[in-house]
């Protein structure tokens, strides 16, 4: 067994114990872990009460990773999030008090509830995987995600991302409702006593991946072939974004970067070791979705970001 066919083996048992608390959002549990293994950042997006939280939870608990969360809000300072230096009277020295930045899996609750001066801590965090602190450089554990969630309903009291800090998010994560059957499923496990925080604190999901093992894994997927035909179709996604007449803002040089990433873990979850033009297709959204502004007239009309990305993959030929 190669190391492509056993990451991918364990991540099929990560998907099946994620599976035992989050319901259904299947979809959502696969871009998550694009985002891990990829070494990214989520921008996780959806009503109150779809499990938002719980999710990263679950992951940090079948991936043996220690997860913080920092919940957002107006009063929120910089420091709260990376930490600070304070004076030991009884050492007469500095102590580093590390802030809940300093973790693997870091869980950015409602992020747009904080100011721009508040949300500007975690830029170098997520982009170089280290924290200035008093002009000494700290880093950050290798397999350090930012997991940020917002409501895409609730805009009183909120601060939009600027989009350099959207930008460094590999993927936007829409968390839909669940299905009628779905939702059925999770009341009647109420009723019996197993709620999903209550699975997850009971010990029956399991630890899937070894210890210490995660940042070998991360780089398993390099072994995705993605050919030049390829690599030049999602360069003209990328492009054509910069000149469709309804967008104002187009993706930059990253977002092919995150296609380059996400494409090869989600062929690795598919069970190929190659990229396809279908892999390219189902990221795209996510992926372009939140680095993409609309001129305010065709926003005015109805038309949304998705139906754009679709509009642009329809008029790229796809490589055969």
């Amino acid at each position: 067994m190669n190391e492509i066919e056993r990451t991918r083996e364990l991540l099929d048992k990560a998907r099946s114990e994620i599976a035992k608390v989050i319901i259904g959002q299947q979809r959502v549990i696969d871009f998550a872990l694009i985002s891990i293994m990829s070494r990214s950042h989520a921008l996780v997006e959806g009503v109150p009460g779809i499990a938002k939280t719980l999710l990263v939870r679950t992951l940090g608990k079948v991936m043996r990773c220690e997860t913080r969360r920092i919940q957002f809000t107006p009063d929120l300072m910089p420091a709260d999030i990376t930490g600070t230096n304070s004076f030991n009277l009884k050492d007469n020295q500095f102590v580093l008090f590390k802030g809940p930045v300093f973790t693997s899996f870091l869980l950015a609750d409602e992020i747009n509830r904080a100011p721009a001066k508040t949300q500007s801590a975690l830029l170098q965090a997520m982009q170089e995987r280290q924290v200035s602190i008093d002009n000494t450089t700290h880093p950050l554990p290798y397999s350090f995600t930012v997991f940020a969630t917002q409501n895409p309903i609730e805009f009183e009291g909120t601060y939009p991302l600027p989009e350099a800090q959207k930008d460094r998010f590999l993927l936007k994560i829409d968390m839909g409702y669940p299905s009628e059957e779905e939702e059925a499923l999770l009341a009647s496990r109420m009723l019996g006593g197993e709620s999903p925080e209550a699975i997850l604190d009971s010990g029956a999901v399991q630890e899937v991946f070894p210890p210490d093992e995660l940042p070998r894994m991360q780089e398993s997927f390099r072994g995705v072939t993605v050919k030049q035909d390829l690599i030049d179709y999602m360069v003209k996604v990328v492009r054509t974004t910069r000149r469709h007449s309804a967008v104002l803002v187009g993706a930059g040089p990253r977002a092919t970067q995150a296609f380059l990433l996400a494409t090869r873990v989600h062929a690795m979850l598919e069970g190929r070791d190659f990229v396809s033009p279908d892999d390219v297709k189902e990221l795209a959204a996510p992926i372009l979705g939140h680095r993409l502004v609309l001129r305010p007239e065709f926003e005015i009309e109805g038309l949304s970001i998705p139906e754009v990305v679709s509009q642009i993959l329809e008029e790229i030929p796809v490589p055969r």
